[in-house]
């Protein structure tokens, strides 16, 4: 997900919080305020006010593919249990041309801002081929409310010079009718539709890679939505049979409390009322979904965290002010597969790198090189990196 989070949509929670504990006969002081963790400990284990009343739909159900979904409230909508507003829909596009390489994610904005369908420096060039020692392309996606240069303006051109072929698109494009949110109305707001038709585009975007490279298999880098996208992908659209390595940034594995405001709305929501549903109009399908405890994350993660023959590097930072608790980004092996955890910070205090600035880590990025060749990148870097301004 995105930082762009509408100051709005904090006052509509809060003030539902407030209509909730009224509701419940609750005194506002009875009980100190759950922490973030608690929350996403009460909404994980499914655990419901035992005298909520059920969640009434105001509209039709919810459907999938291109069908219309105008139905708030229905347990069955793709967006989860009761939040679920538009048609669903939405679509991926190639880069056009392509920008310059940045080491500063304000510039980045700037440009990607003005350009959103160029690709960022290093990355397809259709007439790659992979060598013997990087034989598996690199497939970049990006994060919710964002598009393929303002995410890997800094990291493409990079693994293109360390001998990586390099590819990535801007995916999930849903306007508002699509149930986009108001942000798509952007030009650069990309990845805001329903996730599991985002899979759908990247299978068919990696499909495209394979048969132009020549690979067998592709590397996935994932910023946010876009490793629980890759995800998403591995799990139910063939990818786990075509991809070698998936490496996750900051991404929304288990789901987000959004600092405690996205696991307050899905407690709301299961005491009765949607607010999710009506959140959704500003954020979007897909940020719906990566809140914790949504339909979506539970499916994703049913049955284990991991497809067996694919190995995941999972990097969070304690100073993500998105994915959080930001231990919620790191997975679990499961049979045939392995995982490392990296925690950004470890080894090196003075990375301060936030969930958009991580993309401009040097440190994040020596992870990524080592992931694919320790023996060409051996050593992590370490370099001071504030909060909010990233840039070398």
């Amino acid at each position: 997900m995105s930082s762009k989070v509408s100051g709005w949509s904090v006052a509509f929670v809060a003030c539902a919080v407030v209509v909730a504990t009224g509701l419940s006969g609750h005194a506002a002081t009875a009980e100190p305020a759950p922490t973030q963790q608690q929350l996403a400990d009460l909404i994980a284990e499914g655990l419901k006010d035992p005298a909520a009343k059920p969640i009434v739909g105001t509209g039709s159900a919810c459907t999938s593919g291109s069908g219309a979904g105008s139905g708030n409230g229905s347990g069955d909508c793709l967006g989860g249990s009761g939040s679920s507003s538009g048609s669903s829909g939405g679509y991926a596009s190639d880069t056009v041309g392509f920008g310059p390489h940045q080491t500063s994610g304000l510039a980045a904005f700037g440009y990607g801002l003005l350009n959103p369908e160029a690709a960022p420096a290093g990355a397809n060039d259709w007439n790659c081929k992979p060598t013997e020692r990087n034989p598996e392309p690199v497939v970049l996606l990006h994060g919710t409310w964002s598009n393929a240069y303002l995410n890997f303006a800094y990291m493409a051109q990079p693994l293109h010079d360390a001998g990586h072929c390099v590819f990535t698109l801007n995916y999930g494009q849903a306007g508002l009718v699509d149930g986009g949110g108001v942000g798509s109305a952007l030009p650069s707001v990309n990845a805001t539709g329903y996730i599991e038709e985002s899979a759908a585009q990247i299978a068919n975007f990696v499909d495209r890679v394979l048969v132009a490279t020549g690979a067998s298999k592709v590397n996935l880098v994932g910023h946010s939505q876009g490793g629980t996208v890759g995800r998403q992908y591995l799990k139910f659209n063939g990818g786990a049979e075509k991809v070698q390595q998936m490496i996750t940034l900051g991404a929304t594995n288990h789901g987000t409390t959004l600092l405690g405001i996205a696991a307050l709305g899905r407690a709301i929501n299961n005491m009765g009322i949607d607010i999710l549903g009506f959140q959704e109009i500003f954020i979007g399908h897909a940020g719906i979904q990566q809140t914790v405890g949504s339909d979506f994350i539970n499916r994703l993660n049913a049955g284990g965290d991991t497809m067996p023959g694919v190995d995941y590097t999972v990097v969070g930072s304690r100073w993500d002010q998105v994915s959080t608790p930001y231990d919620q980004t790191f997975l679990t092996a499961g049979p045939g597969a392995t995982v490392r955890n990296v925690t950004l910070q470890d080894g090196c205090e003075q990375d301060l790198s936030g969930h958009i600035t991580m993309v401009y880590s040097p440190r994040v990025l020596s992870i990524v090189l080592n992931a694919f060749d320790p023996e060409q990148t051996p050593a992590l870097a370490c370099t001071f990196q504030p909060w909010l301004l990233s840039g070398v």
